[in-house]
């Protein structure tokens, strides 16, 4: 009998359950797009990450067992390998039903053979004012060196067969992302059209290669994932900021790990381009379909469609809390708590503003690890500065694939002379927290805010996270000792309140299950309720197993990836375990213990992973207020109170959808839980 399932397969189940979003008929059709193309970019993160770190230890001659979950390292890109091309061939299913559905839309994605007279006319014009300016074509055949293809950009590899002596060139075109791919052409008798630019580009190739006299021409696109690890220099004469810009730019020429192909290209063609990329058996090569890089899909445009898109929820106000008085005055008095995207981001920002602009605020400190473009919350942090506040941010530069961005970010604010703090060798800071400092009746009083997710105004529209706002002084002088630990950090901190990693994460997490054990034992009533993104490691699963076997009943919400069998006679049969997934991203972390009626709840940015609990700096906070607890625990159960949109982990890992009851109303938890919002709004708009 197993004892776990392998990380990597249980992501792809999670990403297969993306994919189960594109093919559900219940989703409007431009949604199911998205979710195509969340399901396309999800693939290329995990090839550029996990598989790549997998097939490292595969080439390593190590079989990583033990590790890994019981499976060798080379088996397991053999599975991963096959599972990839299933989920591919059925995502190309999908994508050819939903462009069937969206013709009797009236709406049409046709390709370079079905343009009519109109439409070559406009894309004439289009190809000589805007896309011919930005291609780059290479001839192959006679460069000394290969050109590096980028993983981030679609190729289409051509073949020439010259008239005369039937002689073959090849060659490539880059196609740009500086134009949306999606070309939306002149709407006819009602009906809206869009070509790909990849066909755009198919249909000029004649213009292109004009300058060769050639029998025949082929245009068949190709991809190429490289491994995304960063290579750190140890050259302490550089600076951090150096060292991580040197690694992201080397990151263009990794180790190439999966390489996609239309499987209508020429054997030749095919052949000729794994030969000059030095592509081998070992790496992963999977046959698609005419067009690659669907995770751009995600920026399909609407046509003006909504009846074709979800509707869209307007972001709440938190009961109490105006945004348009002052929120340091109504926080001093009590805790409140911010779930969005149900509730407006806005207090966030509007938080940092104020303390921006207040007299008696002397500093800010604060945790960042992955921003909006044109963030407010640097904008605010930099007119803090300007105020002659003490600014300190802890900006986490190796962020993975916001490296470019956090490190451009981190020049910006340098320049307005805030103080940077890069982080400690070996460990990610992960956490989300922020404290300021106030002079109140000349003695220093804290406000601040624990979140389970980033400070980034565009993801606070799609994830799900809770972030407490409180001016809880004992909770806020743990969050100063985190500051003077990124600074002085061979030092150990103790903290009265917050739970934090790498030092006290796991054994406290312990220590919390050991005392519902204890409670089962003495036949108190005893439960968890736990709600995450990920569960893999296996001393923690262990520990959970541990306390299902003495009675204690355990409910997990975990999003993704669920190393953990849950149901399993004598090993885990307390245990039940859902997925939620949906229109938004399920991400914030809550951990609730039953305590023998003394329920104690906690709001986190660490997952139940060993880089959580061990490699990271991570934050846990404990919820004091007996109104927010509440809140806390209504919105697990509303999560699992979900009918619709919910799959249960198990070891088949088949994705099997929770099924309603005969007569049971339709429940959708993330729509039920807005409406748990709204009515709140509502109770404390008629007491006003």
């Amino acid at each position: 009998m197993h004892k776990y399932i392998e990380r990597e397969k249980s992501w792809l189940t999670f990403n297969a359950r993306v994919l189960q979003e594109a093919g559900d008929n219940s989703v409007p059709l431009l949604e199911r797009l998205r979710f195509l193309g969340i399901f396309s970019n999800n693939l290329d993160e995990f090839f550029r990450v996990r598989f790549a770190a997998i097939r490292r230890l595969s080439l390593s001659g190590i079989s990583g067992e033990k590790v890994l979950g019981g499976i060798s390292a080379q088996q397991l890109v053999k599975d991963i390998t096959e599972i990839v091309i299933q989920q591919q061939s059925e995502s190309l299913r999908i994508l050819n039903n939903i462009e069937a559905k969206l013709e009797t839309e009236n709406i049409f994605i046709i390709d370079e053979n079905h343009i009519s007279v109109e439409q070559e006319i406009f894309l004439k014009d289009f190809f000589i004012q805007k896309l011919s300016p930005e291609l780059i074509t290479i001839i192959l055949n006679d460069l000394a060196e290969f050109p590096i293809l980028k993983d981030t950009v679609g190729y289409l590899a051509i073949k020439l067969v010259m008239k005369h002596n039937a002689e073959v060139h090849y060659a490539m075109i880059e196609i740009p992302n500086t134009i949306n791919r999606f070309v939306v052409l002149p709407s006819k008798d009602k009906r809206q059209y869009v070509i790909l630019l990849d066909d755009v580009i198919r249909h000029h190739l004649g213009s292109i290669f004009n300058i060769f006299d050639y029998e025949s021409v082929s245009a068949h696109m190709i991809k190429i994932t490289r491994d995304a690890q960063l290579e750190i220099d140890s050259d302490l004469s550089k600076s951090m900021l150096e060292k991580i810009a040197t690694s992201v730019k080397d990151r263009r020429i990794g180790e190439p790990v999966r390489f996609i192909y239309d499987q209508e290209i020429e054997k030749d063609t095919l052949q000729f381009f794994l030969e000059k990329m030095h592509i081998v058996s070992t790496d992963s090569i999977i046959p698609g379909g005419k067009h690659h890089n669907r995770r751009d899909y995600m920026k399909f445009p609407n046509l003006g469609r909504f009846d074709l898109l979800y509707k869209t929820n307007n972001p709440l106000p938190i009961p109490g809390l105006s945004l348009e008085g002052s929120l340091l005055e109504k926080i001093s008095k009590k805790d409140y708590l911010l779930h969005a995207p149900y509730q407006s981001f806005s207090y966030l920002t509007k938080f940092l503003r104020e303390a921006a602009l207040d007299p008696k605020v002397t500093s800010i400190k604060i945790t960042l690890y992955r921003l909006a473009q044109n963030s407010q919350i640097i904008s605010s942090l930099i007119n803090a500065a300007k105020n002659g506040k003490k600014v300190i941010v802890q900006i986490e530069l190796q962020a993975r694939f916001d490296e470019a961005s956090n490190i451009s970010y981190a020049e910006q604010m340098q320049t307005e002379g805030i103080e940077l703090i890069f982080g400690i060798k070996g460990l990610k800071v992960h956490s989300k927290v922020c404290v300021i400092e106030r002079t109140e009746k000349e003695k220093t009083k804290r406000y601040g805010f624990i979140s389970t997710g980033n400070f980034n105004e565009q993801t606070a529209k799609v994830y799900t996270d809770v972030t407490l706002f409180t001016s809880h002084q004992q909770i806020l002088k743990d969050v100063s000792k985190i500051f003077e630990f990124f600074e002085i950090n061979y030092r150990l901190y103790r903290y009265k309140h917050l739970i934090v990693s790498p030092h006290y994460t796991r054994f406290r997490f312990n220590k919390l299950i050991d005392r519902e054990i204890a409670h089962a034992l003495e036949g108190k009533k005893t439960f968890m309720k736990l709600k995450m993104n990920s569960l893999s490691d296996f001393d923690m699963i262990d520990k959970l197993y541990e306390a299902s076997n003495v009675g204690v009943k355990i409910q997990l919400e975990v999003r993704g990836i669920c190393s953990l069998i849950p149901g399993v006679r004598g090993m885990s049969e307390n245990i039940e375990a859902i997925s939620i997934v949906d229109n938004y991203l399920e991400h914030s972390r809550i951990y609730i213990f039953g305590n023998a009626g003394d329920t104690e709840v906690y709001i986190s940015s660490a997952d139940f992973m060993t880089r959580n609990l061990d490699g990271r700096v991570e934050v846990t906070c404990p919820i004091y207020d007996s109104e927010i607890k509440k809140e806390l625990i209504d919105i697990f159960d509303l999560g699992w109170k979900g009918n619709v949109k919910v799959r249960y982990h198990s070891e088949k890992l088949d994705n099997k959808y929770k099924i309603r009851k005969e007569n049971e109303p339709v429940f959708r938890a993330q729509l039920e839980t807005y409406n748990y919002y709204q009515k709140k709004v509502e109770v404390v708009a008629e007491i006003v």
